[in-house]
């Protein structure tokens, strides 16, 4: 965990320095997602899918923009999801789950007008174990590649716009989809920068066959709401 936030803030930190220069534009998020879903172990007691109790995490993304063609933006978002399952035995959840979740993309800007077209690929890392009620534990410290894929279309003249965003990994027995969907309003909208207030839905599966022994599925979903800005 401790590699992946070191990672995320000197990459960061890159990339707030590069935004000082002139025709490159910067882009950043952040939110709280209020999710719940599903867990599952398989070979471990209880073995079984139980739902996650009703959580939240802080989201954050941060994005770099450049006018050289051939050159990809780059991209990068995380969150911490941090949770346990609703149902319990002798005190202790079925499950706990305790995964930072990070994505470095690499994107082309195909259309960036009234409609927004954005495609790349990159990595994933999974980074945090999963335990059953009698503490066995399952540590988890991935990386998998994953293509990437954003649309979203503005409303001229009304600072409204919609968006849709997927991330899709099919590698080495490990299947991980991230989906979401959001509107947004900028209530500031001039040429220094835009900030605008959004409200989305995000779906989050991780599914890792014969990982450690295990067969593992999680599934974080929910609504969440935040601020985004473009400078």
């Amino acid at each position: 965990m401790k590699v992946t936030q070191a990672g995320l803030l000197t990459l960061g930190v890159a990339l707030s320095g590069l935004a000082q220069a002139d025709l490159v534009a910067l882009k950043g998020d952040i939110s709280y997602w209020a999710y719940d879903g599903d867990a599952q172990m398989t070979n471990t007691a209880p073995g079984t899918k139980e739902k996650l109790d009703n959580d939240g995490a802080v989201q954050f993304s941060v994005a770099l923009e450049h006018p050289v063609p051939i050159i990809p933006n780059a991209k990068i978002r995380y969150v911490n999801l941090d949770t346990e399952t609703k149902s319990s035995l002798l005190g202790q959840p079925d499950y706990s789950v305790n995964l930072d979740h990070a994505d470095f993309i690499l994107y082309y800007e195909i259309l960036d007008n009234v409609v927004d077209l954005d495609i790349g690929a990159g990595a994933t890392t999974l980074n945090g174990d999963i335990t059953n009620y009698a503490g066995q534990r399952v540590d988890i410290d991935e990386t998998y590649p994953i293509i990437y894929a954003t649309v979203g279309g503005k409303l001229p003249f009304t600072g409204l716009s919609a968006k849709a965003e997927m991330t899709y990994s099919n590698f080495d027995d490990a299947q991980l989809t991230d989906a979401l969907a959001e509107i947004q309003y900028n209530f500031i909208d001039n040429m220094l920068v835009d900030v605008g207030l959004k409200a989305g839905y995000r779906i989050f599966t991780v599914d890792l066959d014969d990982y450690s022994r295990n067969d593992i599925k999680l599934e974080f979903k929910g609504p969440y709401i935040g601020l985004d800005a473009h400078f």
